[in-house]
């Protein structure tokens, strides 16, 4: 059993050996990435702190970009789409070889105005699409014998939503709850806060023009041009 400071020692050497961040970020976002992934670690839900470990031990590509670059508080894609499919087409993926196929980018001023709490939430949000990103990429590369795992942008941003709702309720902290709360990921009934399907659905639609069963926007292959074996 792991104490913060084994956790924290835990975290950044797999990130020195496996997960790795591109070149010519500044320390004090590469440092502020792995307080995130140390506290997710910490007080995060079992789903929240397996995708967390699992990208430590993968190698996966983390960067950091401006917010002009990236166009939202943070982005997860394949790397090299034409590579990967080349490897789905050759070889039977795990979900480890697969997140070495995925990125994951933070804006820069998601950090430098959001402080740790927006890193956190960049974090929690993006490292669930990056775990059904690497889902569907080691299906892909199994779809011979086994069902793919090939979901909509709705279904994409609807799991990494209530992930970060159930963040923010885990984490318990009334600066987390009250974004919650404005962002309408969570709600707030009798006093007690919970994840908010309903607002979760608004802010698809206002944000995405997406409805469930209607119009739920393009799947993975669509997105990546990713190649099903």
């Amino acid at each position: 059993m792991f104490n913060i400071d084994s956790i924290k020692l835990f975290a950044t050497a797999f990130k020195n050996i496996l997960m790795r961040f591109d070149s010519g970020i500044a320390s004090k976002y590469t440092n502020s990435i792995d307080q995130a992934f140390n506290t997710v670690l910490a007080k995060g839900n079992k789903t929240q702190k397996f995708i967390a470990k699992t990208i430590l031990k993968s190698e996966m590509i983390i960067c950091v970009f401006p917010v002009s670059k990236v166009n939202a508080s943070g982005i997860c894609g394949v790397t090299n789409p034409t590579a990967t499919n080349k490897r789905i087409g050759r070889e039977r993926l795990t979900l480890h070889d697969a997140f070495a196929e995925v990125f994951l980018t933070f804006a820069e001023e998601t950090i430098d105005n959001g402080g740790q709490r927006g890193c956190e939430g960049t974090l929690v949000h993006e490292s669930r699409h990056a775990f059904d990103f690497a889902q569907a990429i080691a299906s892909f590369s199994k779809s011979d014998t086994d069902l793919p795992f090939n979901p909509t942008l709705y279904e994409l941003e609807w799991e990494a939503h209530k992930t970060a709702g159930n963040y923010m309720i885990q984490v318990g902290k009334p600066d987390y709850l009250q974004e919650g709360l404005d962002l309408l990921v969570l709600g707030q009934l009798d006093g007690k806060i919970y994840v908010n399907e309903k607002g979760i659905k608004k802010r698809l639609l206002n944000s995405y023009n997406l409805i469930e069963n209607e119009r739920e926007g393009p799947r993975i292959t669509e997105m990546t041009g990713l190649k099903m074996r």
